[in-house]
């Protein structure tokens, strides 16, 4: 993994930084641009000064089935990270469906053949919606049209509500397209139903270990049957809608579906579960409630005597799950560890939120570091408020810490996630997001001060975009609610994303290359090259030239 310095090219005296303003696109339409409305006049004063470009970071320059996919933190920084593009998750399950190799699977096998031995239940819990980010209702359908053909008697679906990746009050959409195949299934004899859910922030998906309360109120819901009882889902949500006005589906309370006064679907011995995300970061948790025999984080009980299943491998340091239906992206030879193999010590810093995509993802579902003593990663704890009451979040302490290692000359390279703008941009308040994109470009000064004292390059860029569209829009026209005024928006959206690449010194004689139609994934090749060394043949090309 040797790299080949590039002849005659002064490396920057400082590091290279890489910022990531997490969800910061450019929009297409001034209402609700909330990136274009804030007030940023240090991203301002780099767009016309130093080099600028704009990247791609959805569909299929991500890795996604197609350019009509949104793009997303998790296949973002893997991109970003890896140099290239890999499928990611939701093109994976796709093709395994169409294909029909996941039905033909060991592990699909294993968990039918375990409900049939038994006569028991065939779980399934997951994010309900086709946003295609953690899930697609599609393979749902699949897999129960699939249970059903098999012979499996009794399915229970446990929803959890999205309105994140989707409309933000666009659940009874989903439900009723479950519920209509749950009916159509449930002949002869089976019985396939919905048996709880809630709202995605509040139980269940919790990531990286912020709030385990939210996986132990899912565990109370979906598997013990405790909480509050419904005859329907669609019930339950048209009820915790009037009893919670303004509230949008994914911070939606949990709820139980009952028949005859019973909760229809808590775990017995010898089910099988499967979850469906094919996304990790928000499913890790759940899976080690499930595997773990010294788990301490809530009183689960005894390790559940059941089979248990991901719909692909979240974790592949840790093998977490143990079985799962999709097998993840091989993704190798990602930037950091051409980094390490070549001497260059790094930091990676973000908080709670965004700290696993920086390191994680980044590293391409990677858990630890290529090299203890080369790489440094620094977690700074998320508040756990809702991020439209601190929508400035942590992106000062984030600066700090890489401002010590600029000044200290600690580092030849930073990488930096300010999560703002994607998890701001979620909570669908346009000022909160406003605010959160000023925080960004406040964090963006202080590092421009930092990166030119030390004689060092900065990087600014995204992810995906986000907060640059926070009303819906559809065929190039604002989409108004009952009262006339435009529906939020709390997606991602298909917008590229800004690049600006300042050399203060002016040493690098940095220029956009003669590349064009590029996207995120070449930003690997970009730190390389600033850093004064030759991409890999196979990474994807470098934006700029140098020297």
């Amino acid at each position: 993994m040797k790299l080949e310095k590039i002849s005659g090219y002064p490396a920057p005296k400082g590091p290279v930084v890489l910022a990531i303003m997490d969800g910061v696109g450019i929009g297409k339409f001034p209402e609700g641009d909330m990136v274009a409305k804030a007030t940023k006049p240090h991203l301002d004063w780099l767009k016309q000064n130093a080099v600028y470009t704009e990247l791609k970071a959805h569909g299929t320059a991500v890795g996604m089935p197609s350019d009509e996919d949104m793009g997303n933190s998790e296949v973002g920084h893997n991109a970003i990270g890896a140099g290239r593009v890999f499928s990611q998750g939701a093109s994976l399950v796709e093709n395994a469906i169409n294909s029909r190799a996941l039905f033909e699977g060991a592990t699909w096998k294993e968990m039918v053949d375990n409900a049939l031995k038994h006569n028991t239940q065939l779980h399934f819990v997951g994010l309900l919606s086709d946003g295609n980010v953690h899930s697609h209702i599609r393979h749902l359908l699949a897999m129960l049209k699939e249970a059903r053909a098999a012979g499996v008697k009794r399915v229970r679906v446990h929803a959890l509500l999205d309105g994140r990746d989707v409309p933000p009050t666009s659940a009874l959409v989903y439900i009723e397209q479950l519920e209509a195949a749950l009916k159509e299934l449930s002949t002869d004899g089976h019985d396939f139903a919905i048996a709880s859910g809630g709202g995605r922030q509040k139980i269940t998906m919790d990531r990286y270990e912020a709030d385990w309360n939210m996986v132990k109120l899912g565990w109370q819901t979906h598997f013990k049957g405790e909480g509050r009882l419904f005859p329907s889902a669609a019930a339950a949500v048209e009820a915790l809608r009037a009893e919670n006005p303004g509230v949008i589906d994914q911070d939606l309370p949990p709820f139980v579906i009952a028949r005859d006064g019973k909760p229809l679907g808590p775990l017995h011995t010898h089910d099988s579960v499967i979850l469906f995300n094919f996304r990790g970061d928000r499913g890790l948790e759940l899976c080690r409630t499930f595997e773990n025999e010294d788990f301490d984080k809530f009183d689960r009980g005894p390790k559940p005597n059941v089979k248990f299943a991901g719909m692909m491998e979240y974790d592949g340091d840790t093998h977490t799950p143990k079985k799962y239906l999709v097998s993840p992206p091989a993704i190798d030879a990602t930037l950091g560890e051409y980094m390490v193999k070549n001497g260059i010590n790094l930091l990676a810093v973000s908080e709670t939120q965004k700290y696993g995509h920086v390191t994680y993802f980044f590293n391409g579902n990677r858990s630890g570091k290529f090299d203890e003593g080369l790489e440094d990663y620094v977690e700074i704890k998320s508040d756990r408020v809702s991020f439209d009451e601190r929508p400035w979040m942590k992106a000062a302490e984030i600066t700090d810490v890489a401002l010590a290692s600029i000044r200290e000359n600690k580092h030849r390279f930073i990488r930096i996630n300010y999560p703002n703008g994607d998890m701001v941009g979620h909570t669908g308040d346009p000022l909160a997001v406003e605010i959160s994109v000023e925080a960004t470009d406040l964090s963006i000064g202080r590092l421009m001060k930092a990166v030119k004292a030390a004689g060092g390059i900065l990087i600014a860029t995204a992810d995906h975009g986000n907060a640059d569209e926070m009303f819906e829009v559809k065929k190039g026209k604002l989409v108004l609610d009952e009262q006339g005024k435009p529906k939020p928006k709390t997606s991602h959206s298909l917008n590229p994303v800004p690049c600006y690449i300042w050399d203060p010194s002016g040493q690098a004689k940095i220029r956009l290359s003669a590349h064009t139609n590029l996207g995120i994934s070449s930003l690997a090749a970009t730190c390389l090259t600033l850093l004064g060394y030759q991409p890999p043949a196979e990474y994807d090309p470098s934006i700029v030239d140098v020297g």
